[in-house]
């Protein structure tokens, strides 16, 4: 008798094969090997919709392991997802919707945009969280309206990864028992085999991690297996790990070689893969069995999407608040506002802590948490209680020391969709998560990261806690809102923006010192990235002073004291660069004036963010050296930061006054410089 299941397999073998060696680029290793896996996942287990992919309860799929795009694209093409054949032979090709790795948002039914490994499962942890979360807050008696699985496919790389640590230790943490990862267990990396590079025993650190683990022998073929094992996982209250022992390039001549791993099939091995299969069709050709045979599994998934459907609209005309914060792109802002006067001094991490409190209460499905320094960063919501295993409800994550693995999390319950995260740390230390800072930006997600503790004023800390170099880097990132407030009143337009964005993550950069409230930053149009804030009385000021976050007073008092000297400039506050750089022509022109080259910006961080807007001719006060430590306010001073040097510095611009100057300490004086000695 002819099996069906396994000639479809087959039929994603060859599909993804073919891709591939037509592109001349790609990975045929897991395409050949976790066939098997994708297809019992998706036809025997999984439930979805092809005509509505963004279905909000169908099951989500992370394939962690990116490098096996080729499969994911055949098993959408013959799932009826918007793909078709042509764009199949497109693969790898430029503008094509078949990319190397899958992005989401680019090709329908991609949940989430992976390639680099060990994300992947960690965005599934944060789509499993949002599931668990957003049940306990909207599901009512008789509504389940949010009930579904999330399933990751990685590979023996991604495991690897030090962030997977990271991701399943949250998992094991919080039960989460609708998560499911298969692991394509191959014991094949790509320079050669696994044991060169590990020695890990998954079943053990997966079950010290809270896990269940579960093994499929003979993965190849083994179909039955693979579905009787996902669907025991799918009764646990634990996630599970299933890992299914499968072949490196199944079938073709390198089969179990790493070599097969990122190299296409030539003519010869491509020939002998099809006698091996028993596949008898040319390139790119599919049986009308087989598409017959996924076709039939697609229908038998319509009923429940159907009656999805039908309770969904008696959820909206029964609860249509709920139904309205399940869907709304974006939050309330109202009551989003400063409750400082200007003159007093606040932190803006004090000053944000309160505008998240304003949110918070003003959207429930706001929700999010720190690196195991809400504390210090104050992010803690004070309404809402803890996320737990026991109380999924709660809107406060304690993600513990794991910065990497609560950015990834964070972007698959923003990815998951129904709800909005934000997670916090310290500045420095956003260096550990960047590589999930700049994913979300390139999934176009309005994740919300905070550092706090901007900048060499954090003091006795010491270099290794002052961020010197983070804000130039992380300005350099496509895509990302960097947004350094310069007070209180910044700090709340910089939220009400934050919330209104749909399409980029945010980087809220806040200080630990006190900084006074302006009297100039009250109606401050945060959303244009930089500003007047306080203007010149003459027609053509005799220069500009820009500067962003706890610098923005200190232009503003030297700029009182240029004007004892009757030198009268321009201050303009740059909270956020990238905003400014998106302005239309006119508007940067009116800001910053082509024939005003008489320019100072004034940042505690790297100087490089800062060329462009200073010009050949203009000066910049910034850092760029490691920190000491010491006293914030000495170690400010010592580094040139106060209004004598500004003024000084200004007076040394072409054409400006020369004398006088102040008590300028030079940062370069040997009791600084022994430190680097």
């Amino acid at each position: 008798m002819v099996n069906q299941d396994q000639i479809a397999v087959n039929a994603l073998r060859m599909l993804g094969v073919d891709m591939i060696s037509r592109a001349k680029s790609g990975h045929p290793g897991i395409t050949l090997g976790a066939a098997p896996i994708a297809y019992t996942l998706f036809e025997k287990v999984m439930q979805f919709n092809p005509a509505d992919p963004a279905w909000f309860n169908r099951d989500r799929f992370v394939l962690s392991a990116g490098y096996g795009s080729a499969l994911l694209y055949a098993l959408l093409h013959l799932n009826e997802f918007q793909l078709s054949l042509d764009d199949l032979k497109a693969f790898r090709q430029l503008g094509s919707k078949t990319p190397g790795h899958p992005e989401t948002g680019w090709t329908p039914g991609v949940d989430a945009s992976t390639g680099p490994l060990g994300q992947g499962i960690g965005m599934a942890v944060g789509m499993a969280m949002a599931e668990r979360h957003l049940a306990a807050l909207y599901n009512r008696p008789g509504y389940s309206l949010i009930d579904h699985h999330t399933y990751a496919l990685v590979g023996d790389g991604d495991l690897m990864e030090g962030v997977s640590q990271e991701a399943i230790n949250l998992a094991g943490n919080y039960q989460l028992g609708k998560l499911i990862v298969l692991h394509d267990a191959n014991h094949i990396s790509l320079d050669g085999p696994l044991s060169d590079a590990s020695c890990e025993n998954q079943a053990q650190r997966f079950c010290a991690a809270g896990w269940d683990y579960l093994e499929v022998e003979a993965g190849d073929t083994n179909l039955l297996g693979i579905e009787q094992a996902i669907k025991k996982a799918q009764t646990t209250a634990k996630p599970t790990l299933i890992a299914v022992q499968t072949t490196l390039g199944y079938g073709s001549p390198l089969a179990g070689d790493h070599r097969v791993h990122g190299a296409p099939l030539n003519t010869t091995d491509r020939e002998a893969l099809a006698k091996f299969l028993d596949w008898p069709g040319q390139p790119f050709e599919i049986p009308a069995t087989v598409r017959q045979t996924f076709a039939e599994a697609v229908a038998k998934k319509q009923a429940s999407y159907e009656k999805w459907q039908h309770l969904f609209a008696k959820y909206q005309r029964r609860f249509p608040q709920a139904a309205r914060e399940l869907t709304q792109a974006t939050l309330a802002i109202n009551g989003v506002q400063s409750n400082y006067q200007p003159g007093e001094w606040v932190a803006t991490r004090q000053a944000s802590a309160e505008n998240l409190q304003q949110v918070a209460s003003a959207n429930p499905q706001f929700w999010g948490g720190a690196a195991d320094l809400a504390s210090s960063n104050k992010t803690k919501l004070t309404t809402g209680g803890h996320f737990t295993a026991a109380t999924p409800q709660g809107k406060n994550v304690s993600f513990g020391v794991r910065e990497f693995g609560m950015a990834t999390a964070l972007n698959g319950i923003n990815l998951h969709g129904g709800g909005r995260a934000f997670g916090s740390t310290f500045l420095v230390f956003s260096d550990y998560f960047r590589a999930a800072v700049r994913l979300a930006a390139l999934m176009k997600l309005p994740t919300i990261f905070i550092g706090s503790h901007d900048s060499i004023a954090v003091g006795e800390d010491g270099p290794t806690h002052e961020p010197v170099e983070q804000l130039a880097s992380f300005r350099a990132m496509p895509n990302l809102d960097v947004i350094r407030p310069a007070d209180a009143n910044e700090t709340a337009a910089a939220w009400r923006m934050m919330a209104k964005t749909k399409h980029r993550p945010s980087l809220l950069v806040t200080s630990r010192q006190a900084l006074p409230v302006l009297n100039e930053t009250i109606e401050a149009p945060i959303e244009r990235g930089g500003y007047i804030l306080a203007e010149a009385k003459k027609q053509i000021p005799d220069g500009i002073l820009l500067a962003a976050g706890s610098e923005v007073h200190l232009a503003l008092a030297a700029k009182r004291e240029l004007m004892k000297d009757n030198i009268d400039v321009r201050v303009v506050s740059m909270p956020c660069q990238n905003r400014f750089d998106e302005q239309p022509l006119a508007y940067r022109e009116q800001i910053l004036p082509s024939q005003i080259e008489n320019r100072v910006a004034i940042e505690m961080g790297a100087s490089q963010a800062w060329d462009k807007y200073v010009g050949l001719k203009g000066k910049i006060l910034g850092v760029d050296r490691f920190g000491l430590s010491g006293d914030g306010t000495e170690l400010t001073k010592a580094y040139g930061f106060t209004i004598e040097k500004i003024v000084a510095t200004v007076r040394e611009l072409p054409g400006m006054l020369t004398q006088g100057g102040g008590d300028v300490r030079d940062f370069d004086h040997p009791r600084y410089l022994a430190s680097f000695i």
